[in-house]
């Protein structure tokens, strides 16, 4: 059977460094050997199989016979290997294919696309479309744990494809419904879509934690968030960023047209998506964003006067007094 190790994932030691964690099946230092058959087994290269426990429970030590095909077979004591000894051999503990599969909890690709993807396709889904308060139904340790023993089990580069082509499709359908909105709608409709976005990869980037660690950060050297921030800005923002910004400096000029959090959203959102976004309303920007527009200069303190007194008569306008 194919060995399944974290150094081909390009993060050594990941299963090792997760012993500790008793939701994924003790796969510690040593191997899956002592989780099979117990505390006290020693490594193979001893040629001994001892009981997992120590006393009168205790089973006799197996000889272990290395197969041809790199599997395990063990006779009884006393046993004869040679001429004579094959109803031994054929009576004592023999790890075929399949047992060992199961044992050794091997996932295999057919596994990971009808078992193990569908739970996480589920929580993502629940994830992606939740609202501010909601309750989500999921398992996150069952969903913590599907990650990462596909991991252990080399299937990341498919759960990382997966992913991305789930969201993807997630925000090309937000997209769609964006371009539906009418004018009046726009502004807060797309705060809502960022603002659920980024709600839910609080908590997908920590599902997926073990992925990113070791094979988006060790192999593709790059970071989950990152990536999944790319695509808000590519499938969303950036196919709505030239109908959305004179929206924002309409309201901008017509006080509590949009509420100043939803304003404040948007532009904090907007900056961190692309900040070179701030050259299309630098003054807009400034309003949200520290140290956006240069030093003020002596040279100008009129014209900074006549835009306070400006927003002083637009708020009185709209019943506000000193």
């Amino acid at each position: 059977m194919e060995e399944e190790s974290m150094e081909e994932e390009g993060g050594g030691g990941c299963c090792e460094a997760m012993m500790d964690d008793q939701n994924h099946n003790n796969w510690d230092a040593g191997g899956y050997g002592r989780h099979l058959l117990g505390p006290a087994a020693v490594p193979l290269g001893d040629h001994l199989l001892r009981g997992a426990t120590a006393g009168p429970q205790a089973g006799p030590e197996l000889p272990v016979v290395p197969e041809a095909n790199g599997m395990l077979r063990s006779c009884e004591s006393g046993g004869d290997t040679g001429k004579g000894g094959a109803g031994a051999i054929a009576a004592a503990i023999n790890i075929n294919a399949s047992t060992s599969k199961f044992l050794m909890n091997v996932i295999t690709i057919e596994d990971y696309k009808s078992t193990y993807w569908p739970k996480l396709d589920s929580a993502i889904d629940q994830l992606l479309t939740q609202s501010p308060g909601d309750y989500i139904p999921i398992s996150y340790e069952q969903i913590y744990s599907c990650v990462y023993k596909c991991v252990c089990q080399q299937h990341s580069e498919q759960m990382y494809s997966d992913l991305i082509k789930k969201i993807t499709n997630h925000l090309e359908r937000v997209s769609k419904e964006l371009q539906a909105s009418p004018p009046d709608l726009y502004i807060e409709r797309f705060n809502v879509a960022l603002g659920q976005y980024m709600g839910a990869l609080q908590s997908i980037v920590p599902l997926f934690i073990y992925m990113n660690k070791f094979y988006i950060e060790t192999k593709l050297n790059r970071d989950l968030k990152d990536d999944l921030i790319k695509l808000f800005t590519e499938h969303v923002a950036e196919k709505h960023i030239y109908n959305l910004m004179p929206l924002l400096l309409e309201a901008q000029s017509t006080p509590f047209q949009i509420t100043p959090s939803t304003m404040a959203n948007i532009v904090k959102g907007l900056y961190t998506l692309r900040p070179e976004w701030v050259q299309m309303a630098p003054a807009l920007f400034s309003k949200f964003i520290p140290n956006i527009l240069p030093p003020a200069v002596e040279s100008e303190l009129q014209e900074y006067a006549a835009q306070d007194q400006k927003l002083q008569r637009e708020l009185m306008q709209n019943g506000f007094t000193r």
